[in-house]
């Protein structure tokens, strides 16, 4: 694929952005205490909010509510509202409310269930009464997590709880490299031990990006999606018929972008994150970025 080159069946209109966070606009350590923005990041978000363009910052972090992490972004400098920042948990609370869930046990930090309680949802963790006794098992972000915490999920999925899990990636990046997810590891016990089928509330479900796209007022073949993994943003992205756009400052170098197959290949590889502006076409712009674009990479 040569510099900047974008792929065939690309719309003609981009209304909206969701960015991932992690490898994407910046990097933080392994212990998510300290960030690092990545270039380009703050004018990208500074230009869409000028712009009129609705964005949103789509993670599969789940330590912190979203109006925390919305928050600490920032205090590092990015331009981000409360409501624009959207976790797995946010899509959880959504779903679960829908599916009629009432009680949940939680494995995580007490920031994963934060959204569920907002939402009306009852949560419970490993060791309190009736911990087992739920109608779900919700996995999130939870690096102290035991084998009391897997016990208590399994007894409450054979009483027939339903899983639903904030992420199944096995990595995502940080400034030391690739991190382990915690959530993937845990899930795979669980799954390992009771065989339970699980709803992903996280990228790459087309369900996160559904709610994104409502939250936004945007279709989801309208937006772009800008995320450093092939199995993640880009999967999604290509799964719900929305542009796919790839970053090379995260999991993903430039030379592996080239070699994902058709389901995982980005319609454009951006060499600086401020590319992704010369996509996306504001509410009083009649013109079509996209093509562009195209015409540029050729």
């Amino acid at each position: 694929m040569r510099r900047g080159a974008a792929r065939a069946n690309v719309p003609a209109t981009v209304r909206g952005v969701v960015f991932d966070v992690d490898g994407t606009l910046l990097l933080t350590d392994r212990s998510l205490s300290a960030y690092e923005v990545l270039p380009g990041a703050i004018e990208v978000l500074g230009t869409l909010k000028e712009r009129g363009v609705p964005f949103a910052l789509l993670t599969n972090g789940s330590a912190h509510p979203p109006a925390e992490q919305a928050a600490k972004l920032r205090a590092a400098g990015l331009p981000v509202d409360d409501g624009q920042m959207l976790t797995p948990s946010s899509i959880a609370a959504d779903l679960m409310v829908r599916h009629g869930i009432r009680r949940a046990l939680v494995l995580g930090l007490p920031g994963v269930g934060h959204a569920l309680r907002e939402a009306g949802i009852e949560t419970v963790y490993t060791g309190e009464p009736g911990a087992t006794s739920v109608e779900c098992v919700f996995v999130g972000w939870h690096p102290q997590c035991g084998m009391e915490d897997i016990e208590a999920a399994c007894r409450a999925i054979w009483s027939g709880a339903r899983l639903y899990v904030a992420s199944d990636v096995p990595f995502f990046a940080t400034k030391q490299g690739r991190t382990i997810g915690y959530s993937f590891a845990i899930t795979a016990a669980i799954r390992r031990l009771t065989r339970a089928p699980m709803t992903l509330t996280g990228k790459p479900s087309v369900s996160a990006l559904r709610f994104v796209a409502k939250r936004l007022g945007v279709p989801m073949r309208s937006l772009a999606v800008v995320g450093d993994d092939p199995l993640v943003e880009i999967l999604m992205a290509r799964r719900a018929g929305a542009t796919a756009l790839a970053v090379t400052t995260g999991t993903t170098r430039r030379e592996e972008w080239v070699r994902q197959s058709p389901s995982r290949r980005p319609h454009a590889i951006l060499s600086d994150l401020r590319e992704v502006l010369g996509w996306v076409t504001g509410p009083d712009d009649h013109t079509q970025p996209a093509r562009r674009a195209r015409r540029r990479a050729s």
